[in-house]
């Protein structure tokens, strides 16, 4: 959802209902007394030069995109407006296009090659794109000759697209910056050759030649970025600051006449925020973070507020206090009561300005829209909650416009209600399904620790009647998974249906409790991780006694296929099966900012790696036969997040030590296992656990 920045259109993206894979563009007109939606652009309705779009392959870059967004939808991945909110530029599969919002016209835009992450100038007389790693600009005013090259690509160095760490770990998906008059556009400069190469094959298709990719794992070599400002009338000016020193570009906002940048060093428990003067390209320090061990950015900042200060996350960790907070230069702004999860926006001006965040208060399975007074310290008890429902909510703003999404355990789907001055004046209509079931879990707090929990039981349950437990896994840091919103219960109730207790643990590593939970796990990853899971376990059947505990088994994916494996090779006499899903096994080839946050650097704590290492574990013999549980693994071969390798690593130490798995390859399938992949694992999964579980 984006909100126009005057506040008369809202625009998002939408499918044409549970059946079609297909996102179109959409706007909400806002008119007083004309209030209604729009179909602006449907891809399937879209007809370009070479014919329809969606018969064409997705460019590489474009797909490297959505996979790092999580996208599995087709049709338009994203958009970008103009200032006013007048006009929309998008791709589809690399055919560019423009949307009049308001009189709904939509225009193919030639281009020099296929075109990535476009975006109109905040004045929309010009849009940027990205081709073959080069930045070009289209002149609206002359859109039959796109040959405007700005920056030309060079061998293993792109020019405006984020870096495969900015955008997988510090969620920065962006590689270029208009400025806020559209005049110059700040660029980022992505130089891999120091990068490792590796290559991922699809055996399916041996015709197909291995695509190289540059993949910086733990302990090697990161790409090289840096950031340049080019007038588009002419000039060039370096962006400098020490590079060496603070590698990360974390995140990048140019709302004033001045650039804000985040940076943070490699081991990333320093690090600045910088302010840009755009005729020198010096970058002074404005303010320091820091943290023993690492520092968490907050999404939205930092940001310029209508008083010149700037606006940063931090944490609040003394004198009692363990909070997530916002500081404008220093000053506490945000309540300590709250951990904020981002920063939304601003609303108002001068002392009327107020901040719009998503925050939790005292219970993480809820997110809540809040609106708190920007002026300091005096303001931090006023902060007031828009939303009231119990559930997780979020918020796009722009002028006096706020959307809200809504949703809860009570009902399907999210309400999206856009509200002007604090009224709710329009409902956005939802296309989904209505869901055949309506799952209930119960959300509990367990152990010292009160770590968040949730049980769901087969609908046909009898109280009484002992169930086998599945463990539906996460457990990674920077994600929850006990949740007060019904879809993430959906795929569970499955899962209990066919006779299971099911159960989910927030572990101590996790977001949304405070900042000393999740960084309980820096150094001792596997350690914390399964002794809150183990420890939730038993403590739950204390609320819970049908659970059977002799009968145990867990499942998960990504950091929760870890987590799976991790707990069946290292607690066989509490879980008796596992299915892993494109698990990390070897924390060596995993990427370096995500790995290195947790776990330090590999050169240096060597035996903190082994430690965590799946493949370690695996390469010893069971201390007894009764304890070689069972493990399905499941990867997909073109996976360029978690590679295949690491779950066939972990196979061949499972093999070498006569331990009972089994291996389902994914041919072309990448980390999300999309088009329907997942779901049709499920029947296999299940058949596997009973097996796994029906052993001796």
């Amino acid at each position: 959802m984006t909100v126009s920045g005057d506040g008369q259109r809202v625009v998002f993206l939408r499918s044409g209902g549970p059946e079609d894979p297909r996102a179109a563009l959409w706007v909400v007109d806002l008119t007083p007394g004309a209030v209604g939606e729009r179909l602006i652009a449907d891809p399937a309705n879209l007809r370009g030069s070479t014919g329809d779009p969606e018969d064409a392959e997705l460019p590489a870059a474009e797909r490297a995109l959505r996979e790092r967004l999580r996208l599995s939808a087709a049709g338009i991945g994203s958009f970008a407006l103009d200032a006013a909110g007048t006009v929309a530029a998008f791709a589809i599969c690399g055919q560019l296009f423009l949307a009049d919002l308001v009189s709904g016209t939509v225009t193919a835009i030639p281009t020099a090659g296929p075109a990535m992450d476009p975006r109109p100038d905040p004045a929309g007389r010009r849009i940027a794109y990205v081709t073959g790693n080069a930045l070009h600009v289209v002149d609206l005013a002359d859109i039959a000759h796109p040959q405007n090259l700005v920056l030309a690509a060079e061998d293993r160095a792109s020019w405006g697209l984020a870096e495969f760490i900015g955008a997988e770990e510090f969620h920065r998906y962006r590689g270029y910056w208009w400025a806020p008059d559209g005049r110059s556009i700040l660029a980022q400069r992505v130089d891999e050759s120091r990068v490792p190469r590796w290559y991922l094959s699809d055996p399916a298709n041996p015709h197909l030649a291995p695509r190289s990719v540059a993949y910086p794992h733990a302990g090697a070599d990161n790409a090289e970025v840096t950031l340049h400002l080019l007038d588009l009338d002419g000039g060039w000016v370096d962006i400098r600051w020490d590079r060496e020193t603070y590698p990360y570009l974390v995140a990048v906002s140019w709302t004033t006449s001045a650039p804000l940048l985040s940076v943070l060093r490699r081991h990333q428990q320093h690090g600045l925020v910088l302010t840009v003067d755009p005729r020198t390209g010096e970058a002074q320090a404005h303010a320091e973070v820091s943290d023993p061990r690492w520092v968490e950015p907050l999404p939205g900042t930092p940001v310029y507020l209508p008083d010149s200060r700037v606006l940063i996350g931090g944490e609040l960790a003394h004198e009692g206090y363990d909070a997530r907070c916002l500081f404008a230069d220093g000053t506490l702004t945000t309540p300590s009561r709250l951990y904020i999860r981002r920063l939304v926006g601003l609303v108002g001006r001068d002392r009327d300005a107020h901040l719009i965040v998503e925050a939790s208060e005292g219970e993480p399975s809820e997110q809540h829209v809040y609106q708190v007074p920007v002026c300091g310290l005096s303001g931090v008890a006023k902060a007031r909650r828009l939303t009231a429902d119990p559930g997780w909510h979020h918020a796009s703003i722009g002028g006096s416009t706020m959307v809200i999404g809504s949703a809860s355990l009570e009902r399907a789907g999210t309400r999206w209600a856009v509200h002007r001055d604090g009224e709710e004046i329009w409902e956005i209509a939802s296309l989904a399904a209505a869901p055949p079931y309506a799952p209930r879990p119960v959300l509990q707090r367990v152990t010292d620790r009160r770590l968040p929990t949730g049980v769901l039981y087969p609908r046909s349950h009898v109280a009484g009647r002992k169930l086998p437990v599945l463990v539906d896994a996460y457990g990674g840091p920077g994600h929850q998974e006990v949740v007060a919103a019904r879809a993430r219960w959906l795929g569970r109730q499955w899962w209990a249906d066919q006779g299971f207790a099911v159960v989910t643990i927030d572990n101590r590593g996790t977001p949304g409790v405070s900042p000393s939970f999740e960084k309980s796990v820096f150094w001792h990853l596997a350690d914390v991780v399964l002794a809150d899971q183990v420890d939730a376990l038993l403590a739950l059947t204390g609320k819970h006694p049908d659970l059977d505990l002799d009968r145990v088994a867990i499942r998960g994916w990504s950091f929760g296929g870890w987590l799976a494996a991790l707990a069946a090779l290292r607690r066989p006499d509490v879980y008796r099966v596992a299915v892993a899903g494109a698990p990390v096994t070897d924390w060596a080839l995993y990427d370096t900012a995500y790995t290195e946050r947790y776990l330090g650097l590999p050169a240096e704590v060597p035996e903190v790696y082994a430690h965590n290492s799946l493949v370690e574990l695996a390469s010893e013999p069971p201390a007894r036969p009764a304890d070689a549980r069972p493990i399905l693994l499941i990867h997909g071969l073109l996976d360029d997040n978690v590679v295949a390798a690491h779950t066939l690593r972990l196979s061949a130490a499972m093999l070498a030590t006569g331990r009972p798995h089994a291996v389902i390859p994914l041919p072309g399938a990448t980390h999300m296992a999309a088009g329907g992949t997942a779901e049709r694992l499920l029947r296999i999964e299940l058949d596997f656990v009973r097996r796994g579980l029906a052993r001796p």
